[in-house]
């Protein structure tokens, strides 16, 4: 429960920058609304896992070693993008404006 409570705050703030600060309705648009539900419950669990840094790697005392898998270094940001993004897919929310 601790990670859920300390990774919200950056889980909305990801959510709002999606959508464009977009209001859902729970009864204007019922699904639209469970999609932003799970897009906020995805990109929590993302960051609650990975936090917003670096992914990937690991550390043996002051020995680092990041990027062991690929060459794309991939940060708990983009893995919380990418979670909330697959949730709001088809609903209209995902904001395409000029940021």
């Amino acid at each position: 429960m601790e990670g859920f409570h300390s990774a919200m705050p950056a889980a909305r703030r990801l959510l709002v920058e999606l959508t464009g600060g977009a209001v859902v309705d729970a009864e204007a648009n019922a699904a639209a609304y469970a999609a932003y539900q799970r897009a906020v419950c995805a990109a929590v669990d993302a960051f609650a896992e990975f936090g917003s840094g670096q992914v990937g790697g690991f550390s043996l005392g002051d020995f680092k070693v990041s990027q062991y898998v690929s060459d794309r270094v991939a940060t708990g940001a983009e893995q919380a993008t990418a979670a909330a993004v697959a949730e709001l897919y088809g609903t209209g929310l995902a904001f395409c404006g000029v940021r």
